[in-house]
């Protein structure tokens, strides 16, 4: 087997964290240096780590990842903490809709905290479905093939107590400056959000309202400079605005609104 500092220099021009990910490739492989050479190769074409070894640790859990669903990020656990700090009360039967649930990763690791709540989680990808199917596994969550983009699509859903979503935020003309382990193997319909990257809140700004119980909260990640506009699209669909929380590099990440 190959040491873990030959394998990290192969890394280093791909990885900011070589040894760490070389760790991760050698438990993988489990001995096999065939299965070893084939990740780094992977790696080396800018493949990420989670996407080589089929998962990713988020909030308190791991979750299968997949070229099919965007990979559990970090700062996206922002959206955990902004939920729980809106709603202490972690034995409450709450009821949790996530909007594009890719991964499962959000959804879950809310259900994970709350204990009696039930959760829907709602892709049009029925690829992205099949990944989420297999992250739930007992936790109550049903999981949906819906298009939010689609007329009437929160017909028969009822109220929720707490709506999450990350949508497809990044304008289209800036999918070419990002990094290849994004632009590569994410999907592009999770990442594209128009030419502003605003087209998600446009719609979602005209239709949550309608399933959002009136002491209910919902929460939107967003992307860089977005913050000001998603205000003001919510505002002008009558939502009250209610606080800003900022990722681990000072940016506007989650924005929190009520009916």
């Amino acid at each position: 087997m190959k040491d873990i500092r030959q394998i990290a220099a192969q890394l280093s021009a791909v990885s900011d964290t070589p040894l760490l990910e070389a760790r991760l490739l050698s438990e993988a492989a489990d001995g096999d240096l065939d299965k070893l050479n084939d990740a780094i190769q992977r790696r080396q074409k800018h493949k990420p780590i989670s996407k080589i070894i089929g998962k990713r640790g988020f909030w308190k859990s791991e979750f299968i990842t997949t070229s099919d669903v965007l990979d559990p990020r970090p700062d996206s656990e922002m959206m955990i903490e902004s939920v729980l700090s809106f709603f202490p009360d972690k034995e409450k039967e709450y009821r949790i809709l996530d909007i594009g649930v890719g991964s499962g990763c959000l959804l879950f690791s809310l259900l994970d905290e709350y204990p009696n709540a039930k959760g829907l989680g709602i892709d049009k990808s029925d690829k992205a479905l099949s990944v989420a199917l297999k992250n739930r596994n007992n936790r109550s969550a049903e999981l949906r093939l819906t298009d939010f983009t689609t007329k009437d699509w929160t017909d028969g859903m009822g109220k929720f107590d707490v709506i999450i979503s990350n949508p497809p935020y990044i304008p289209t003309s800036d999918i070419a400056d990002l990094s290849p382990d994004v632009r590569l193997y994410d999907p592009m319909e999770a990442l594209d959000g128009g030419e502003d990257g605003l087209n998600a809140y446009r719609f979602l700004s005209s239709s949550v309202a309608d399933i959002l119980r009136s002491d209910g909260f919902l929460f939107l990640e967003i992307g860089i400079h977005q913050e000001d506009e998603v205000k003001t699209l919510f505002r002008n669909a009558g939502f009250k605005y209610k606080s800003t929380r900022y990722d681990f590099g000072g940016i506007p990440r989650i924005l929190i609104f009520q009916k």
